[in-house]
């Protein structure tokens, strides 16, 4: 009998996604010998709801464009065809639905540990799914004796110090984000002219 396939659920407004997004899900996936790893962009976060997000389009090409070349890396666009806020607990529902078959990895950082408790329904995410934490170095700040943190499976990853927010600030400033995001993200965030107001 063949296993169960095991899938990977990456989440997040990816504005822009850069190169720790790609790196977590990348060696997470090695170190728990992922079959696939889906990235969700979300529609509205409901954790950032004064945040301007970019046209959901362009996050979605941008994530797209991200992947290219890597087989094992796909994008869902289920966050964004369904209204209202993103919850992560509904779209793991519906993911499992869509997989029936498969073991379901939701994968996140360790920084979003201690807010868990806030989220909708945060003891089923357990239920639908294996919940993955990955540390970076320096950046494990979270108490180990969270109740969720005891649930999770802790993975150590390699640090890359880069956010979202702060190449959003580059570029509004007219700095480089050369080796921060994928050049055809980068080319994509030019072409476009996101970020510069």
């Amino acid at each position: 009998m063949a296993r169960a396939k095991k899938i990977g659920i990456l989440g997040g407004t990816f504005d822009p996604i850069h190169l720790g997004h790609l790196v977590l899900a990348e060696q997470v996936a090695e170190k728990l010998k992922l079959d696939q790893v889906i990235f969700v962009p979300c529609l509205r976060s409901p954790h950032k709801t004064r945040q301007k997000l970019s046209p959901a389009q362009d996050r979605l090409r941008m994530t797209q464009l991200a992947l290219e070349g890597n087989s094992s890396f796909s994008v869902s666009e289920i966050e964004l065809k369904r209204k209202g806020l993103s919850y992560t607990v509904d779209t793991l529902r519906e993911l499992k639905n869509l997989h029936p078959n498969s073991q379901v990895y939701f994968l996140t950082g360790s920084d979003v540990l201690n807010e868990l408790g806030a989220w909708k329904h945060p003891e089923q995410l357990y239920r639908l799914a294996k919940v993955v934490i990955a540390t970076r170095p320096g950046f494990d700040e979270f108490d180990r004796r969270n109740r969720f943190a005891k649930k999770s499976i802790v993975v150590p990853i390699t640090g890359i110090d880069v956010s979202s927010s702060e190449i959003r600030r580059r570029v509004k400033r007219g700095k480089s984000i050369k080796y921060l995001v994928p050049s055809r993200v980068e080319d994509f965030i030019n072409k476009k002219k996101l970020y510069r107001l």
